[in-house]
């Protein structure tokens, strides 16, 4: 496993329309390499932008142990319904959000997180735009 900064902080963006998908795959086809700096202080929700019908992910730290993102939601866009084997914290930094976790639905508004359990599935239903911090655990679990 690369642990260069260049391979650590990425920006991925998740498009629905085709069309769209292939104007942003233009104007968004080098990954981004800058890393954000350590020891300093950012203001979070400047760090990722919204794209026009699209969910963006910007990957913060990434570890063997877990890993921190930051992610922006255009009106209308979400995520698909799945499960993962670790637990996950997400965080609403702007705006607000509807996680369903094992088919409960839990309206979060800016500032409010979720500890969304292992192995239960969750979705985000789109509810307008915004950006949450979603951390991922990896270690502890047998």
């Amino acid at each position: 496993m690369c642990n260069s900064p260049a391979k650590q902080n990425r920006t991925f963006i998740l498009l629905t329309n085709p069309f769209k998908k292939r104007l942003m795959e233009q104007k968004y086809d080098q990954p981004e390499t800058a890393e954000i700096e350590k020891a300093k202080s950012h203001i979070i929700v400047e760090i990722i932008e919204y794209v026009p019908n699209a969910v963006v992910i910007k990957t913060i730290i990434k570890k063997s142990t877990g890993n921190i993102s930051i992610m922006s939601f255009d009106s209308g866009e979400g995520l698909t319904e799945k499960t993962t084997p670790f637990d996950t914290f997400a965080q609403i930094i702007e705006g607000e959000a509807e996680i369903v976790i094992d088919q409960v639905s839990h309206h979060l508004k800016s500032g409010q997180g979720i500890i969304i359990p292992a192995h239960l599935s969750s979705f985000i239903k789109p509810n307008g735009r915004f950006k949450m911090i979603q951390t991922i655990i990896k270690s502890g679990y047998n």
